[in-house]
């Protein structure tokens, strides 16, 4: 893949969402199927997101693009939290959980930087 070299949030969102992508065969391989599948759209959605906003064709399109990966990115940190408390699969998620943080904290960044010079 071809990424800009200083594009952190490009990279980060790409790696998490082939994390994310064996996290959901690991759900299928312990016949975990229905929250797997929502895992599995929202944490591919945040780099998909941020892709639109790099080609976005104006500063508000661009947060509005971001905004959107921020949203998914929450709803990520949501189903990873409900399946580290269900105890659902017997899959290590700690790691996870920090990387979404990551991501969050960094999109919230340029969220409010991007907004503060519009």
């Amino acid at each position: 893949m071809s990424f800009k070299q200083d594009n952190l949030i490009q990279i980060k969102t790409f790696d998490f969402a082939l994390e994310i992508i064996k996290f959901y065969l690991e759900c299928k391989s312990q016949n975990e199927y229905v929250l797997s599948k929502q895992i599995l759209r929202s944490g591919t959605s945040i780099g998909a997101n941020v892709e639109e906003a790099i080609a976005a064709q104006s500063k508000k399109d661009f947060i509005s693009k971001l905004s959107i990966a921020n949203k998914e990115a929450r709803e990520t940190k949501y189903w990873l939290r409900l399946y580290q408390s269900s105890n659902l699969v017997q899959i290590e998620i700690e790691s996870h959980l920090k990387e979404i943080e990551s991501i969050l904290n960094i999109l919230t960044k340029i969220i409010k930087t991007s907004s503060e010079n519009l």
